[in-house]
């Protein structure tokens, strides 16, 4: 079986330069948008130093990278206070699907239906408007991944994680019962005092680099950096290794193969080892493309096997596509690329989708009201922007924008790699969802802060990875300026 390819083809294309002060040029996507960044200032410049200080004086405030003016934020450009036009290809953490300010999203705000939305925010669990199911089947479920038909609005990605955590637990709780929720007296009494059997030792097997989440059921699966996890306990969950593969693909298919086949491998070992413990895995969760670990892919085998193992062992299935999920990588769900057997058994989403979930398939809904639940359940504003975006991404074929434009950005970086072999390498990527590695992580660091001068924001991932996450209206010529402001970054490399 011929397991690796490059997961995104390169186009034959002439590299086009852009220079110059941030005028406007048109376009039928994002009308009135800038022609190319301009950088004024440092960045951040004098006012955002000045706004950090303030910010400082109130909470933490380190993580932040600059101070924004969203009035003047336009498309694929961010505008910083200190005038400071950037190309952005990170997108707010991959969260903006048509970038900023686009038409038709402001548009849906001057209804006075969906102002009402916003000022009347329902407690959707108890309380929806009559028109929540018929937005629900018009904008989430007609995106829904194919065989899901059960769906679980929530606020974010971690907390739609964390509640189909909790899903998949009583799935297997449910099924131990014989499919039914009638619970013993003990089960009730010892539930309430944390001990088993009503709170049972139960796990969820996660990999080795992942990211899905920052509250603290899913923090037990998070595993890609220290900073999110130092002093929080943790659950004594199962953590397999996820393939690291060598790059170019082509060149290193059996190593690759071998490399799924170890990881598969020590997946059902684990399994086998908690249950040993009296700890039965109830789940496996996997990204399919680790993104804040590092961009780590794995082969449509590996997922298609690893579906097949989660079957085995009666243990759920759940892809987390809070980052990969509405489009980027050229596909509305990154899982369709794998071929599986069927669909998962959840989905989680945020992010691009405006509001957070999950889809599953509806035996691992709860039979018993309010076991998954919160006050709000999601927000309807999301699903009125959602629907707008929906619309766009139809009307202008976005998704065959994304496969264009990541076809310019691969190309473009292979000949970046092959140009300057000790720099950068590695590249990878689906769609516009491309990444690729500095040779050490002061380089990579070092690079990302100089694409800023060039007027180009981007963002790092892993340890030596610079992650690309534009919005789904990135065109192919916005992908030659940014392979020629990095081939500019690396020539001036010493």
């Amino acid at each position: 079986m011929y397991r690796f390819q490059d997961v995104a083809r390169p186009a034959a294309t002439a590299a086009k330069h852009f220079v110059g002060a941030p005028m406007r040029m048109a376009s039928s996507i994002c009308p009135g948008e800038y022609a190319a960044p301009s950088v004024e200032t440092s960045v951040p410049g004098p006012k955002s130093k000045k706004l950090l200080a303030d910010l400082s004086q109130i909470q933490q405030s380190g993580s932040v990278q600059l101070f924004a003016d969203y009035n003047k934020s336009l498309g694929n450009y961010l505008v910083d206070v200190d005038g400071n036009v950037l190309l952005d290809v990170y997108t707010q953490i991959s969260s903006m699907p048509l970038g900023y300010n686009h038409p038709d999203m402001l548009k849906v705000l001057d209804s006075d239906e969906n102002k009402r939305a916003v000022v009347n925010r329902p407690a959707l669990g108890v309380f929806p408007a009559a028109d929540w199911p018929v937005k629900l089947r018009g904008t989430l479920m007609s995106v829904a991944p194919k065989g899901m038909d059960s769906l679980t609005t929530m606020m974010c990605g971690s907390c739609s994680n964390e509640n189909a955590y909790k899903n998949m637990f009583m799935k297997y709780q449910r099924d131990k019962r014989g499919g039914t929720s009638d619970f013993t007296d003990l089960e009730k009494e010892s539930c309430m005092i944390n001990m088993p059997p009503g709170a049972p030792k139960l796990s969820i097997l996660s990999f080795k680099g992942s990211f899905h989440g920052r509250t603290l059921g899913v923090l037990s699966t998070t595993h890609s950096k220290y900073v999110h996890k130092l002093d929080v306990p943790a659950f004594d969950w199962p953590m397999a290794r996820f393939p690291e593969y060598k790059y170019p693909l082509h060149e290193n298919l059996r190593e690759n193969e071998q490399e799924d086949e170890r990881c598969l491998a020590e997946v059902e070992e684990l399994i086998e080892k908690w249950e040993k413990k009296g700890n039965p895995v109830a789940g496996i969760v996997v990204e399919p493309i680790q993104s804040e670990g590092g961009d780590n892919h794995a082969s449509p085998y590996f997922f298609q096997k690893l579906q097949k193992i989660a079957k085995k062992y009666n243990a759920g299935y759940l892809i987390d596509e809070v980052q990969t999920g509405g489009g980027p990588t050229g596909k509305m769900w990154c899982h369709e690329h794998f071929d599986l057997e069927t669909s998962p058994d959840i989905v989680t989403f945020s992010k691009k989708m405006q509001t957070g979930g999950y889809y599953l398939k509806s035996d691992f809904l709860p039979d018993l009201p309010y076991r998954v639940f919160n006050t709000w359940m999601g927000d309807p504003t999301k699903i009125v922007l959602l629907d707008a975006v929906l619309k766009v991404i139809k009307r202008e074929n976005l998704l065959s924008v994304v496969e264009k434009s990541g076809d310019v950005l691969m190309s473009g970086l292979r000949d970046l790699e092959a140009e300057f072999p000790a720099l950068i390498n590695s590249t990878r990527g689906r769609g516009t969802f491309i990444t690729f590695d500095a040779a050490d992580a002061k380089l990579r660091d070092d690079i990302v802060k100089r694409l800023l001068t060039k007027g180009v924001q981007s963002g790092g991932c892993g340890v030596v990875g610079i992650r690309m996450r534009p919005a789904l209206i990135f065109q192919p010529h916005h992908a030659h300026m940014f392979n020629d402001r990095l081939r500019q970054v690396l020539a001036e490399t010493k």
